[in-house]
């Protein structure tokens, strides 16, 4: 099946995919025409069927962390303390550099009436928001779907809205099930 060609050279297609991509997997829910969004629809499933098939190779890794402690009279001593973490496994590192090369990497935004040190700690250690949610949300809920259901696949939804005033574009919603 080809994809569609939306009216606009490659370059420009794939941009504006990609940024529809990336909002659809940030927000859940996009708004657009019937023929992007099922273009968007097709990519984003094969993205979360890429992220469904490695998000559990990880592999158990003993790292050391250099630890600075300061005691009563002000001398600082570093000591080295050993550490069990989880990294991933070359099928879900692979996954992540494609799915990356892909999808646009959106930043988590503060929220309002969020004060800066808590929106700094709810942001620690997560460089990549998008790919984390990808992989820790929607790869397990729609792992355990399709063991369930017995199925895979049918991550989205596309719904028609009727025409857009003004063009007479027929509109649809695409959103994740």
């Amino acid at each position: 099946m080809a994809i569609a060609k939306l009216g606009r050279p490659s370059k420009e297609r794939n941009a504006m995919l990609r940024g529809q991509v990336s909002s659809l997997l940030w927000n859940g829910k996009l708004e657009t025409t019937v023929a992007k969004a099922k273009a968007t629809a097709r990519m984003a499933e094969k993205i979360i069927t890429l992220a469904i098939r490695t998000h559990l190779d990880t592999v158990k890794v003993e790292k050391e962390i250099k630890v600075k402690t300061k005691d009563s009279k002000g001398v600082v001593t570093e000591s080295k303390v050993k550490k069990q973490v989880l990294n991933d496994g070359p099928k879900k590192l692979a996954a992540r550099k494609k799915i990356m090369s892909y999808v646009y990497d959106l930043q988590e935004q503060r929220k309002p009436k969020e004060s800066v040190e808590a929106f700094k700690a709810r942001v620690e250690g997560i460089n990549h928001p998008l790919l984390e949610k990808i992989f820790n949300v929607y790869a397990p809920k729609y792992a355990e779907r399709a063991k369930t259901s017995g199925q895979g696949g049918g991550y989205t939804r596309v719904t028609k809205l009727g025409m857009r005033r003004g063009d007479a574009a027929e509109m649809a919603i695409v959103e994740l099930v």
